[in-house]
C-alpha cells in the first residue's frame, strides 16, 4: 500500500501522513506492521502516529511475525519495545520467539525493554528452559514491576 511506502519516504512529513493515515485504520493497518514499528524511532510526530497505530492494532498478521520479531534487538528502545507488544500480541503463536524473548530480559539495559519482553514471555505462555530461567531471574529482580510481570508471567507458564 501507498502508507507502507510513504512511510520509508526521506519526507519526514510524508512520512507523519502516512503514519497518521494508519492510525486511523484501526486492525486494518496491521499489513504495515513492520514499517509502523521502525517508524517509533522516526521524528516525534511520526511516532506519535506509529504508536497511535500500533496501539490499535492487535496482533500483526502471521506473515508479518518474523519481521517485526527481527525488531525487538533494536538499539532504539521504543521500536524494540512495540516489536516485543507485537509478539506478545500474537500469543501461542510467537513462541518460536521465546528464547530471544529470554535474551532481552537478561541482557536488556532498557528496563522498559526488560519488563515488555517479561510481559511478552507470559502472552505468549513461553515453556523453554531459557524462558523460564529468565522470568525467575526477572522475578527476583530489585525492580518492582518487572519482579510482578515476572511473577505473573510464571504461573501462567507453570499451569
Amino acid at each position: 500500500m501507498d502508507e507502507q511506502q510513504n512511510l520509508r519516504s526521506g519526507d519526514a512529513g510524508q512520512r507523519a501522513e502516512a503514519a497518521e493515515s494508519l492510525s486511523q485504520m484501526g486492525p486494518d493497518a496491521g499489513f504495515a506492521a513492520v514499517e509502523l514499528v521502525q517508524a517509533c524511532g522516526d521524528d516525534e510526530a511520526v511516532a506519535q502516529f506509529a504508536v497511535a497505530a500500533l496501539e490499535d492494532m492487535g496482533p500483526p498478521p502471521a506473515e508479518t511475525l518474523a519481521s517485526v520479531a527481527e525488531l525487538m534487538t533494536s538499539d532504539q528502545s521504543e521500536v524494540a519495545y512495540w516489536a516485543i507488544t507485537l509478539v506478545g500480541r500474537c500469543g501461542v503463536a510467537a513462541r518460536d520467539h521465546q528464547d530471544a524473548l529470554a535474551s532481552l530480559v537478561t541482557t536488556s539495559t532498557e528496563i522498559n525493554v526488560r519488563q515488555r519482553a517479561v510481559w511478552a514471555l507470559g502472552k505468549i505462555e513461553a515453556r523453554s528452559d531459557t524462558a523460564l530461567q529468565a522470568l525467575r531471574l526477572a522475578a527476583a529482580d530489585s525492580d518492582a514491576r518487572l519482579s510482578r510481570l515476572a511473577g505473573e508471567a510464571l504461573a501462567v507458564t507453570q499451569t
